[in-house]
């Protein structure tokens, strides 16, 4: 049985509030529509693009989060990523950055790909997995208000935490923020104060 339902929360709405509420935040979008939603945001050299990269948004959030600790870091990926990332939630669960959110936007499907069912339309719970991975701040969203509670957690550093988001299976029209990798890299370097490579 699908996990959509009429109540279902807009994704660009809920990733924009989350962002407007969390100015500081260093962000890494996974591939396809969480990199869409937040350059449709307003983009900024405090937010890393993954391009090509399925499954990688959560691995390289936590280094990010262990590397800069004072920082509060979101990854903003989707149910299909995740899944294909699954480790990662171990790995995350094990260092327990108190800096880091991981933030899914589950739509049941793989966006990118034909929207095919993903597994979380067919009883997988990743709010659940992670929890079993040590993530114990891990939950599911499905108003759109609870964003203001997340964003507060985020500012906060207060654990490692995981938001399922439970979003429409809607196919929105793509912003496509820049693909050039090392522009995305040097300009995210800088914002971190660092010379470019």
């Amino acid at each position: 049985m699908s996990q959509q339902t009429s109540t279902a929360i807009d994704r660009r709405q809920f990733v924009a509030r989350l962002l407007a509420l969390c100015p500081e935040a260093l962000v890494v979008t996974g591939l396809g529509s969480p990199s869409y939603d937040v350059f449709a945001a307003g983009d900024s050299d405090r937010y890393f693009y993954l391009w090509g990269a399925m499954g990688g948004s959560t691995a390289m959030s936590l280094g990010l989060a262990l590397a800069q600790p004072e920082r509060p870091i979101i990854a903003i990926t989707g149910d299909g990523e995740q899944l294909m990332g699954i480790g990662s939630l171990a790995t995350a669960g094990a260092q327990q950055p108190p800096n880091l959110t991981l933030v899914v936007l589950d739509n049941g499907h793989f966006g990118e790909t034909g929207m095919q069912r993903s597994h979380t339309s067919l009883g997988t719970r990743l709010a659940q997995v992670a929890r079993a991975c040590g993530i114990e701040q891990a939950r599911e969203i499905r108003d759109i208000d609870e964003v203001e509670v997340l964003a507060a957690q985020v500012n906060a550093r207060s654990g490692i935490a995981l938001a399922q988001v439970r979003i429409k299976a809607d196919e929105l029209p793509r912003a496509l923020p820049p693909r050039d990798g090392v522009y995305v890299k040097n300009r995210f370097r800088q914002a971190l104060g660092f010379a470019p490579q």
